[in-house]
C-alpha cells in the first residue's frame, strides 16, 4: 500500500493514541499508530514517505531520540512532536534537531491538522525534487566527455566562441555539440539547462580537453 500520504502516529498513551487515530480518520488522512519508537523503527525498511506525529517523552526511545536515529539514517521524513508543558524545552531541542513542529497539549484539532498537511505537502514537494535531481543525474551520464565539457563552458556562462578556444574546435563544432548536450538533458533552453546543474550543485571542470 502506498503511504506517502500516511500519518504515523507514535505515542505509548493509548487513549491519547486512540484519539488522533480517529481525529485522522475523521479528517479523511490516512494513519497509522504505533505504542512506541521502536515499534514504528521496525516498521521503518516499509516507510515510504508521510509524516511522523510523536509524543516527546515516552519509555525506551524518546520523540528526541527518534529524530536523532531518522537523522543518522538519513530518513528525511518530516517530524511533528507533541509535547507537554512542562516540556516545551524538550521540544524546542526537538526543533533544533529537525523537528518540522511542535504543538502543546492541549492542542487545537484544527491546528495539528493543518500542521500534518503542510508536512505532508512539504514531503510531496521534497519527493518531486528527489525525483527530478535522479533524472539530471542519470541525463548527465548519458553525456559524452566533450559534450560534459561544453555543458561546463555554459554552466560558466561564456559563450560558444570561448567554449571553442578553450577547447580547441571550431565554433560550428561547438554549436553541434551544444545541440546535443539539449537533446541528451531535454532542456527547452539555455535557463532550463542552467536550472538543471544548479539542482544537482554541478560544477564546471576545471582543464582543457585532450
Amino acid at each position: 500500500m502506498p503511504n506517502d500520504g500516511i500519518v504515523h502516529v507514535i505515542d505509548d498513551d493509548d487513549a491519547m493514541r486512540d484519539s488522533l487515530a480517529f481525529l485522522f480518520k475523521s479528517a479523511k488522512v490516512p494513519a497509522e499508530t504505533y505504542e512506541s519508537a521502536d515499534a514504528f523503527m521496525s516498521k521503518l525498511p516499509q516507510l515510504n514517505g508521510g509524516c511522523v506525529v510523536t509524543d516527546v517523552r515516552m519509555p525506551g526511545m524518546s520523540g528526541l531520540d527518534l529524530l536523532k536515529r531518522l537523522r543518522e539514517l538519513k530518513i528525511g521524513v518530516p517530524v511533528i512532536v507533541i509535547t507537554g508543558h512542562g516540556d516545551v524545552p524538550l521540544a524546542v531541542e526537538a526543533m533544533k534537531h529537525g523537528a518540522s513542529d511542535f504543538l502543546e497539549k492541549p492542542f487545537d484539532d484544527d491546528l495539528l491538522l493543518g500542521a500534518v498537511r503542510s508536512a505532508l505537502s512539504q514531503q510531496a514537494s521534497d519527493q518531486e525534487r528527489e525525483t527530478m535531481r535522479s533524472a539530471v543525474r542519470h541525463r548527465l551520464e548519458l553525456l559524452s566527455t566533450r559534450e560534459r565539457q561544453v555543458l561546463d563552458g555554459l554552466v560558466a556562462g561564456h559563450p560558444n566562441k570561448t567554449i571553442a578556444y578553450d577547447l580547441g574546435i571550431s565554433p560550428r563544432t561547438i554549436e553541434i555539440y551544444r545541440a546535443n548536450v539539449m537533446t541528451k538533458m531535454e532542456a527547452s533552453s539555455l535557463s532550463e539547462l542552467v536550472r538543471m546543474a544548479l539542482m544537482v550543485d554541478l560544477l564546471p571542470r576545471s582543464g582543457k580537453a585532450p
